[in-house]
């Protein structure tokens, strides 16, 4: 099986564990969609070969950090005395939210798609993020961007993004 067979079959079956885990230790779900959303994404991405042996220590690997990344930029941003982002918001799930799970290659059409229905400047920064692999300070520092302004646009998308994965499922 080549990468994209074995991401999307460990996607199929282990997505909604890898949810539980980052979920349980952010205490919200909104902020943990963001971060398996940013696994999968990272793991497309990766150009070295994955083995099925390998693919679950990896996907929690990059979820560990991805969580560390997360309460850095909480921390740095109560430190300059910004908004923190309260990630104790609790959502409910719905059992019809895993009904049906997608292929890599539906989803990574439908987050084209929804890429569409955001406005030119969410999408450009989201795209950045997503890949090229970029943290929002690196954006901020190409773009010339307020590292804020980056981050608030980069949350648009996201949900905008979210929203629309919803609404075709």
């Amino acid at each position: 099986m080549n990468n994209l067979q074995i991401i999307e079959y460990y996607y199929q079956n282990h997505q909604a564990e890898l949810l539980a885990f980052v979920s349980s230790r952010l205490g919200g779900i909104e902020e943990a969609e963001d971060i398996v959303q940013d696994v999968f994404l990272r793991l497309l991405q990766n150009s070295n070969p994955i083995m099925e042996t390998t693919l679950q220590a990896l996907a929690y690997t990059i979820a560990r950090n991805l969580i560390t990344d997360h309460y850095r930029r909480k921390q740095w941003a109560m430190r300059h005395g910004m908004q923190p982002i309260d990630c104790r918001q609790q959502a409910t799930t719905t059992a019809d939210e895993a009904a049906r799970p997608l292929s890599v290659k539906e989803v990574t059409e439908f987050l084209e798609r929804g890429l569409l229905r955001i406005p030119e400047k969410c999408r450009e920064l989201y795209r950045m993020h997503i890949y090229d692999g970029m943290q929002v300070s690196d954006i901020s520092q190409q773009t010339g961007e307020n590292y804020k302004s980056v981050e608030y646009h980069l949350g648009i998308a996201r949900k905008e993004i979210r929203k629309y994965l919803r609404h075709i499922s």
